[in-house]
């Protein structure tokens, strides 16, 4: 119980070192107390609150409650990765010089856009940045980036529905036939085996009182 919530410190550690260490070679010394502060003093938060919280909170609400916000964190990440590869093929198409155009007409392919607004930008605007981070937000949505992140939730959706579907009825759905096949299947082993270890006890038995046999009437 105690490795995993050690490795997964221990890599965190080495991912907030690595992530300061970047960052200092672009900004001046104090740029890093502040934000280094608050970050300690808000993982800390969270942890106590976590920690007391456990007392009067079952565990199983908390993890379906991480586990949405796993969830929502992941659509972000895969619909911006959608994003950035749109926007890696427009800047091969108009210069490398389009990231510092800004957030106006000649920053994103108006041809693959469904929607921009002139702020906002998860890549250089403050506090946009963070929902940038955490939930992959951009101010200019793209047709592959809307259609990637809504065929995440459907995909979703139908997974869940169907792992659901199959802990009620023991089945996914048309498949009963199929799954009621496979368990005659593992019964039928299953005897077979069991009637294989008992002629085997069997044959063993005989063997034995043969042998005791044979050596009475040696003797």
């Amino acid at each position: 119980m105690g490795i995993l919530p050690f490795i997964t410190i221990l890599r965190e550690g080495i991912e907030a070192i690595v992530f300061v260490g970047g960052v200092a070679l672009s900004s001046p010394a104090k740029a890093f107390p502040l934000p280094v502060v608050c970050g300690l003093a808000a993982g800390g938060s969270i942890g106590y609150f976590m920690y007391k919280g456990g007392d009067y909170m079952k565990i199983q609400y908390f993890l379906i409650v991480a586990t949405c916000f796993l969830y929502l964190v992941a659509a972000g990440l895969f619909s911006k990765a959608v994003w950035f590869l749109q926007n890696f093929v427009w800047s091969g198409l108009v210069g490398g010089d389009v990231a510092e155009t800004g957030d106006g007409p000649g920053s994103y392919d108006v041809r693959q856009s469904v929607w921009h607004v002139n702020c906002c930008n998860g890549q250089t605007s403050g506090g946009w940045m963070i929902f940038n981070a955490i939930f992959g937000w951009q101010n200019s949505a793209t047709y592959g980036s809307v259609i990637s992140y809504n065929l995440y939730w459907i995909s979703l959706i139908v997974s869940i529905s169907l792992m659901l579907f199959q802990e009620k009825q023991g089945h996914y759905p048309f498949l009963k036939s199929w799954t009621e096949k496979r368990k005659a299947a593992r019964h039928v082993r299953a005897e077979k085996k069991r009637l294989d270890a008992i002629d085997a006890e069997v044959e063993s038995r005989d063997e034995e009182s043969v042998t005791k046999e044979v050596s009475i009437s040696v003797v």
